[in-house]
């Protein structure tokens, strides 16, 4: 089983998401799931599938390394986060993820900031951005670890800077890769979208996680 040992990180007091299923009761028998992550978007997207699990904040250091490919750079950053988590509870299955986008082979990251935003929606016009989102699903208990990478491809209008300033404006987006939302006013951006799971935009790819858990020994359905 690969093995990525990220920098030492004391994570954040968990959060508990209890979903009930059909029956009305949780099942007992299942191993406990934890999201590595402190997104808000990826604990909604999460929730989708009608399980309980836990949140924990891995905090890793989230630096792009030399000459590192996109593809490979959200890969080894979901494992990373996946293997900080499994290792404090190596009896839970740890589902560890991260997005960066593309445009003009350069990867873009969180902006952090209105003018940081404001220059990556403007080199984005006209442009199609291709959104790699890392997903990976670790079990140190059943030796499993699935690591994987679900791209999307938005294709951004032509705005002017009045309009790009008043969405920056009413969204600020500034902790979103790419400096928009997709789930919310962000779609005024786009003239197309192309990919297999639109989730997988948003910061999860919904698809593509539920086969992992299902080999990981969790009932999804």
């Amino acid at each position: 089983m690969p093995v990525i040992y990220g920098a030492a990180a004391r994570p954040r007091g968990p959060v508990r998401v209890q979903i009930h299923s059909k029956s009305g009761a949780s099942n007992p028998l299942q191993n406990k799931i934890i999201l590595a992550s402190s997104s808000p978007y990826r604990r909604q997207l999460l929730e989708r599938l009608h399980l309980d699990f836990e949140c924990h904040s891995p905090n890793i250091d989230e630096s792009i390394l030399d000459g590192e490919q996109a593809r490979d750079y959200v890969c080894r950053l979901a494992q990373t986060k996946a293997q900080i988590i499994a290792e404090k509870y190596p009896q839970a299955v740890v589902i560890g993820s991260d997005q960066c986008a593309l445009l003009d082979d350069k990867i873009l990251g969180k902006p952090g900031s209105h003018a940081r935003a404001l220059e990556q929606l403007r080199r984005a016009q006209g442009k199609t951005v291709v959104f790699h989102t890392g997903i990976c699903v670790l079990s140190l208990e059943r030796r499993y670890c699935a690591v994987d990478d679900v791209p999307f491809e938005v294709v951004f209008r032509n705005l002017s800077d009045k309009q790009l300033e008043h969405y920056l404006e009413v969204e600020q987006p500034y902790d979103c890769a790419g400096s928009f939302k997709a789930e919310g006013y962000g779609v005024c951006l786009f003239s197309a979208l192309r990919g297999d799971d639109p989730n997988a935009l948003i910061g999860l790819p919904l698809l593509r996680l539920t086969t992992m858990l299902e080999q990981a020994g969790i009932e999804v359905v």
